[in-house]
C-alpha cells in the first residue's frame, strides 16, 4: 500500500488453487473506476485499507460500530492510555500512516501528498485540465465537510459546471478522500431532504486544506464541530472496513430543521448518534436523540452521543461516549491485553 489507504486485490496464482498468490495494491477504489475491464470477479478479495484508525493506533480491537450504544462499559485501562490525548492535536495531525511511522509533523507529509497524489493522480482519473480549479474545488468541498452536500452551490463557487463538479466529487470518492452519507428514508416523515451528506475521511488532511496549522487554531476554528463530525464517521467507516463489511451509515433531517447526525443500521435498529465536540455534556445534548426516538411511528429506543470530553456515562437513557470511542468494546470483551 503506497499511501496508507486504498484498496488491496489478492488473487489466486494462475494453475495454483491456493488463495493468496498475488497481492495487488493501489490507492483508488476499483468499483468507481470506469477503466477496469477485468474484476476478477469470484476470484479476488478487497481489503479497503483506509488511514489508521484510533484502535489501529493503539494497539486495541477494532470497535464493532453496531454496538455502539450497548452498555459494555469501555475498560479502565483502555480509557487511561486514550484519555491523555489531546482531541485537537490528534485531529489537526490525522491518521496517514507516514505521519506517524516519520514522526513528521501534520503538514509536512500531508502537503506533499495533496500536491502529489490528490493533484496528480485524481486529475488524471477525472481529467482535469485545470489544475487551480481543482484544487480550487477540493478545498471548498473540504469547507462543506459534515454538511449537506448542495452540489450545484459547490460547482457555482468553483466556477465549474455542475457536471464537472460530480465528476470531481467523484475523484475524491475514488481516491478515499471524501465520501457521502446518503439519507435515511424511513417513513418517519415524508418530508425527508434527498441530498447526501459530505465526510472527509481524513481530519489531518481537511485541517491542512482549510489552513489549521496547529491545535490551537483548530480548537477556536468555526469549523471544528464539523471536522470532529467527520472524524467520527471517519472512525465508524474504518471500524466497519475493519469487519470486511459495507458501512451501513446514514444521516437523518427533515424540513422542519430536526436533524441527527448519524445513524447506524445494525440491522435488527438503527441507532441515531449526535456528535458534539464540546468537553462538558449539558443537558439538553441529547435533545435531538429524544425528539428522534420520541417520533409516534420509530420503533428504534435509545442513542449515542458522542463528545469532545472523556466522560462516559448514561444520560436520560442515551449513551455518552468520549470522542475516543474505538475504545468501546464488543459486549462482554475483556480489557484488551494490549491496554
Amino acid at each position: 500500500m503506497d499511501d496508507g489507504e486504498g484498496a488491496a486485490e489478492v488473487a489466486p496464482g494462475v494453475g495454483d488453487d491456493r488463495p493468496g498468490r498475488f497481492i495487488v495494491t493501489g490507492s483508488q477504489n476499483i468499483l468507481l473506476l470506469k477503466s477496469v475491464s477485468q474484476t476478477l470477479a469470484g476470484r479476488t478479495a478487497l481489503l479497503l485499507l483506509l488511514p489508521f484508525s484510533l484502535a489501529e493506533l493503539y494497539g486495541l480491537p477494532p470497535l464493532d460500530p453496531r454496538e455502539l450504544d450497548r452498555h459494555g462499559g469501555i475498560p479502565a485501562s483502555a480509557v487511561e492510555r486514550l484519555s491523555g490525548l489531546d482531541l485537537w492535536e490528534t485531529l489537526v495531525t490525522g491518521f496517514y500512516p507516514p505521519v506517524h511511522d516519520r514522526e513528521l509533523g501534520p503538514g509536512e507529509w500531508v502537503s506533499d501528498y495533496f500536491r502529489t497524489y490528490v493533484e496528480r493522480d485524481l486529475r488524471e482519473v477525472s481529467q482535469v485540465l485545470d489544475l487551480r480549479a481543482f484544487e480550487n474545488f477540493v478545498r471548498l468541498a473540504a469547507a462543506r465537510t459534515a454538511t449537506e452536500l448542495n452540489l450545484s452551490g459547490l460547482a457555482s463557487d468553483a466556477g465549474v459546471t455542475h457536471q464537472t463538479a460530480r465528476r470531481w466529487l467523484t475523484a475524491l470518492e475514488i481516491g478515499y478522500i471524501a465520501t457521502t452519507l446518503p439519507p435515511h428514508h424511513a417513513n418517519y416523515r415524508k418530508r425527508l431532504r434527498k441530498r447526501p451528506q459530505l465526510h472527509f475521511l481524513d481530519s489531518g488532511l481537511v485541517c491542512y486544506l482549510l489552513g489549521i496549522e496547529d491545535a490551537a487554531t483548530l480548537e477556536r476554528h468555526p469549523l471544528r464541530g464539523a471536522v470532529f463530525e467527520s472524524f467520527v464517521v471517519a472512525e465508524l467507516v474504518k471500524a466497519f472496513a475493519a469487519r470486511r463489511q459495507d458501512p451501513k451509515l446514514h444521516f437523518w433531517r427533515d424540513a422542519t430543521g430536526h436533524e441527527v447526525d448519524i445513524l447506524i443500521d445494525a440491522g435488527d435498529r438503527l441507532i441515531p448518534v449526535e456528535v458534539k465536540s464540546g468537553r462538558t455534556v449539558p443537558a439538553d445534548a441529547v435533545s435531538a436523540l429524544k425528539w428522534w426516538t420520541s417520533i409516534p411511528s420509530n420503533p428504534n429506543r435509545g442513542g449515542v452521543l458522542v463528545h469532545g470530553g472523556t466522560e462516559n456515562f448514561e444520560l436520560s437513557g442515551f449513551r455518552v461516549l468520549p470522542w475516543f470511542l474505538a475504545a468501546a468494546p464488543t459486549p462482554g470483551a475483556g480489557p484488551p491485553e494490549s491496554a
